[in-house]
């Protein structure tokens, strides 16, 4: 247990912030020592910052990540021979782990010998490792060699014959492609759901006040802002300044994923349909969700809250205010880290990426600040503040059934890519309908934990709130039935399509609809029976892409409009299923790096960003054959997430273009 919290803090929080304040707290310098003219030592020094530890290749594996070296590119220009032999290591017995581990200290140096296969003036590794202080961060590099001592010269990525053809085979003729870019409605849905997202991060920073951890914390700082200032005016200007600098520092921990972003479009997009990555947070929100049914206590090493507050109170000012910010962040993080880790695992899997973390936190922060600054304005509003008592700890419970019922969201969500079928549509409702029924037995005191205290009457709200969920837990019941039409529509892109299913389904396709899930079938198939394509760029673990299925596509305008009169390709960018050997190579991108192309969801996603140039999902293109040549017509604008009335517009457009250009093509072929 401790081994887990150890590795997800600094992934959750507190990783963000290492790395402002130590961008490489390791840094390297490499060489090479000719041992003969086909054996070489590669030689790795490092300088570590203090007080951080670099571990070392034979560290236990219990513990932190040891040093790994490879050179699984150039496996064929040359091989590595053992381990690299290693500088002097320093032994410690780590007691979150209860294992000895194996690191360096301030220099390390590592001498990897290798023998080449073939007459080559440079070679590259690949080194992987962890560093860690207070927090880890992962290390993983490559280092080019130049072995006789000369200039190391950049190489120009390159790939074989088989995999250019591969690569140009994706590349679609688009005509008439300036017509996806005259619409630009979809900017300002963009729009919305930013404040869509801004909103719920606000929701759970007022969850977050409602916290045994934030709650009391209000009246105490507000009273130290007025109370400790030469005048009323400087107090409330302190106490709005304490407010910003709340935002500020969650608006920080959100900058590294915009570099992300911007480094490759489709980074954000491969993170959080990672399979791996969904278990890891579905096990960092279970975890969470006992923390705050009150089994064990989730808090930052104490040190650092002390550092902090240190520091506020030694600097004053305007610098002493940001530390007392930062110290609320710190010691509130048993009752805050539940939430922003939510916050953080949703905006990951959404389709506006880092933006949507951002104003997630911009929200979230917000909602934190907002009381400090207005009773720091009005202080008489503290006395109409409720006193702190037990409702702070049922909170707390309601969040961690809440907290568990959305860890199954990411178990599905691997289940979904991966095609595992563990987690079918009905046996997940099935799973929230006894997570709700067991927090509806804890509203009416059917059942405690920990930190509840003695049993005393019902309140009007308890039993309000109790009577809410078991109306909810209703709601679900019928989505254990089989159905081929969408029910539980308020929980469209949280609950597993409705072909994802324990009951035998006719189609695996959107509500049954006669649907392609390979780009050339579908192509082929819409030549054949001259009827337009509705090209579906979507993916398993989309929440967007559900709800424009059951909540636009189900609507009997829509789905006879794309049943009857478009062929229907849906491409599924995260699907991990491998492709056969045959159809794998691999693909430069833009950035010159090679992309493998080893899975459906690596294709589909490529062949969207480079016809497209885009990573986003739902994205939908309509798209007309043409009999004459391989070339295809962009019969509209681009669409994303939207409403019925405009989707079913937008649909019709198309059509009619279709219509009147399949009219200009005959024409044109009486003169052929």
């Amino acid at each position: 247990m401790k081994k887990i919290l150890f590795l997800i803090l600094p992934f959750l929080l507190l990783s963000n912030v290492v790395r402002a304040q130590f961008t490489e707290p390791v840094k390297f310098e490499t060489s090479v020592e000719k041992i003969s003219d086909t054996e070489y030592y590669l030689v790795i020094n490092a300088t570590i910052e203090n007080k951080w530890h670099l571990y070392s290749q034979y560290t236990n594996k219990d513990g932190s990540l040891p040093i790994v070296i490879s050179n699984e590119d150039s496996a064929d220009i040359f091989t590595l021979i053992g381990k690299a032999e290693e500088s002097k290591t320093e032994k410690k017995f780590n007691k979150t782990f209860g294992v000895e581990e194996t690191f360096f200290e301030h220099t390390a140096t590592l001498k990897q010998k290798i023998k080449l296969l073939k007459d080559v003036k440079q070679v590259k590794i690949d080194f992987y490792g962890q560093a860690c202080k207070e927090a880890c961060i992962q290390i993983d590099k490559s280092f080019t060699f130049a072995l006789d001592g000369g200039e190391i010269v950049k190489t120009t990525a390159s790939i074989d014959e088989r995999s250019k053809l591969l690569s140009e085979n994706l590349k679609l003729k688009l005509k008439q492609k300036e017509r996806l870019k005259k619409g630009t409605e979809h900017e300002g849905n963009k729009e919305k759901g930013l404040l869509s997202i801004f909103i719920l991060g606000f929701f759970g920073g007022l969850l977050a006040l409602l916290t045994p951890c934030v709650f009391p914390m209000i009246p105490l700082t507000v009273s130290f802002f007025t109370k400790h200032s030469e005048n009323k005016k400087k107090g409330i200007t302190q106490a709005i300044l304490y407010g910003l600098f709340i935002i500020l520092i969650y608006i920080l921990l959100s900058l590294p994923f915009h570099f992300l972003d911007s480094l490759d479009p489709e980074i954000l997009n491969t993170i959080s349909t990672n399979v791996w990555l969904n278990i890891f947070f579905f096990l960092i929100l279970a975890f969470f969700a006992f923390s705050f049914f009150g089994f064990y206590e989730l808090t930052l090493p104490s040190s650092w809250g002390n550092k902090m507050d240190t520091a506020s109170s030694n600097t004053g000012g305007v610098i002493g205010t940001f530390f007392m910010a930062l110290t609320l962040a710190i010691v509130s993080f048993s009752c805050t880290g539940p939430i922003l880790g939510s916050l953080l695992a949703g905006s990951l899997t959404s389709d506006g990426g880092a933006m949507q973390l951002s104003a997630g936190m911009v929200g979230f922060g917000t909602a934190l600040a907002l009381p400090f600054a207005l009773f720091a304005m009005f202080p008489s509003w503290l006395n109409s503040l409720p006193k702190s008592g037990g409702w702070l700890n049922t909170v707390k419970v309601v969040l961690g059934f809440l907290e568990l019922a959305f860890a199954f969201k990411f178990l599905s969500n691997a289940d979904l890519v991966q095609h595992w079928g563990l987690l079918k549509r009905e046996i997940f409702i099935g799973l929230w309908i006894i997570i709700f029924l067991g927090l509806a037995l804890y509203l009416f005191k059917r059942i405690k934990f920990p930190h509840d205290g003695p049993d005393k009457k019902l309140s009007f709200g308890r039993i309000s709130f109790g009577i809410l969920v078991l109306s909810f837990v209703i709601y679900l019941i019928p989505g254990l039935k089989k159905t081929d039409k969408p029910n539980l529509t308020l929980l469209s892109g949280i609950t597993p399509p409705i072909f994802y299913s324990v009951y035998p389904q006719e189609s695996n396709c959107p509500l049954g609809l006669n649907c392609f899930k390979d780009f050339e079938e579908g192509l082929a198939y819409a030549k054949e029976n001259n009827k337009p394509i509705l090209l579906d760029f979507t993916g398993w673990a989309c929440q967007n892409c559900r709800r424009m299925e059951e909540k636009v596509w189900s609507q009997n305008k829509v789905y006879n409009l794309i049943n009857n009169n478009y062929v229907l390709i849906s491409l599924y960018v995260d699907d991990r299923k491998p492709l056969p050997k045959e159809k794998q190579f691999n693909f430069i991108k833009n950035n010159g790096n090679i992309k493998k192309i080893k899975t459906v969801g690596d294709l589909w996603s490529t062949f969207e960003a480079i016809n497209f140039e885009t990573a986003s999902q739902p994205y939908y293109v309509l798209l007309k054959t043409n009999n004459f040549n391989n070339t295809l017509e962009v019969l509209n604008t681009e669409k994303q997430y939207t409403d019925v009335d405009d989707y079913y517009n937008w649909l019709k457009v198309g059509l009619v273009n279709f219509k009147k250009d399949s009219k200009k093509e005959d024409f044109k072929s009486l003169f052929k």
